[in-house]
């Protein structure tokens, strides 16, 4: 069939919109349609050549959107229902999915870096018939996907797909952070480098576990009003000041702990200053793989300091969390309708790119299909 999609054809070049051709779904695949795609740091990485995928791919890894056909053997999921794509498919079988780290998959690791289906192969070629490649088993940039079974995740239809796109990464990336990784309790001292996507989810689900205070860091003054809204009791721009001395200063001594939300090395440093002793410093941000920062480590063991990174919020299973982050969202506040700022069309794609590089994009922007 015939798709609709965004091609990332050289790495620091705009995307090609393109018309591609999708070839069906093969045993446990399966067709979705998209409905909405949420734009992520992460895809503005893959366009800028510092993640190391090869191109040619197709981008787009946060969406939502109903399945049109199922392949042989798909059992979790029929046509009709609403999914989420999910970006990491555990095996079950590997050693980190047997230990319950199922977002740590190696069974599958292989296929995701390469950006092929699981018989090593793309279901995506262009008009010449050359293969493209899957980005991150979702390829959400385009109107319709092949993606794995265990990908596409089935959620109730009284969801708003407009909503539940960004469960795709950004909502289970800083809401785990929180719950899972940090174990935050009520009364810790928290405060959050970056106020993008994931960075606001991190902070809404710190107020949501009654952390206190909650400090916001983030490069632009504008932000405020939006951290404040999402439940932060303060707010620092380190543009302008560095943070460190006012985090010790409203948390006693430092922040039990510390969630970088960016990947920028600079930031990081920040934020392993803004550590109180005992505490935990999250490294939620992707940094470009040829990022280097010299943490110190004489406090590391003297105050007992850690530091952990958190990828797609701990989940045991993208199966069993999202489901259970939809049904929460449905019974509390997480403020998505707050979180997702703007629409846009594939024929924008280029331009919010650029306003993504320009750092002039509040919250998520979200790509609307017709």
């Amino acid at each position: 069939m015939k798709i609709k999609a965004a091609v990332v054809r050289e790495v620091r070049k705009p995307y090609s919109i393109e018309e591609l051709e999708l070839e069906p779904p093969k045993e446990k695949e399966v067709l979705v349609k998209w409905v909405y795609t949420g734009y992520c740091c992460t895809d503005l990485h893959i366009l800028s050549g510092e993640l190391p995928f090869a191109p040619p791919l197709v981008g787009g890894h946060e969406a939502a959107g109903i399945v049109e056909d199922v392949g042989p053997g798909v059992t979790k999921v029929k046509k009709g229902d609403h999914v989420v794509g999910a970006w990491m498919a555990p095996c079950g079988e590997c050693p980190q999915c047997r230990r319950g780290w199922g977002h740590l998959c190696t069974g599958t690791a292989g296929y995701f870096g390469e950006g092929t289906m699981f018989d090593g192969t793309s279901r995506i070629k262009d008009k010449d018939g050359k293969m493209v490649r899957h980005s991150f088993f979702v390829s959400a940039f385009s109107t319709y996907s092949v993606l794995p079974e265990l990908s596409a995740i089935p959620i109730r239809k009284d969801f708003p797909l407009e909503h539940a796109c960004l469960m795709g990464c950004c909502i289970s990336t800083g809401w785990g952070a929180v719950t899972n990784t940090a174990q935050v309790l009520p009364g810790d001292s928290v405060a959050i480098f970056g106020l993008g996507g994931v960075g606001l989810m991190t902070l809404r689900a710190s107020r949501l576990r009654h952390a206190n205070p909650i400090i916001a860091i983030d490069k632009e003054e504008g932000k405020e009003d939006l951290a404040r809204e999402f439940g932060a009791t303060h707010f620092l721009c380190n543009s302008k000041e560095n943070p460190v001395q006012k985090i010790l200063e409203i948390t006693g001594g430092g922040a039990q702990f510390v969630f970088e939300a960016t990947g920028d090395p600079g930031a990081i440093m920040q934020a392993w200053w803004s550590l109180g002793i005992r505490g935990k410093l999250v490294v939620l941000g992707i940094t470009p793989f040829d990022r280097t920062t010299d943490l110190p480590l004489f406090l590391l063991p003297i105050h007992e300091k850690s530091v952990v990174g958190s990828l797609y919020g701990s989940m045991c299973a993208a199966d069993i969390d999202i489901p259970r982050l939809v049904d929460m969202a449905m019974l509390h506040d997480l403020k998505i309708d707050r979180l997702i700022t703007n629409k846009f069309k594939l024929s924008d794609i280029n331009d919010v790119a650029d306003k993504m590089n320009k750092r002039q994009v509040r919250g998520r922007w979200v790509l609307e299909w017709d």
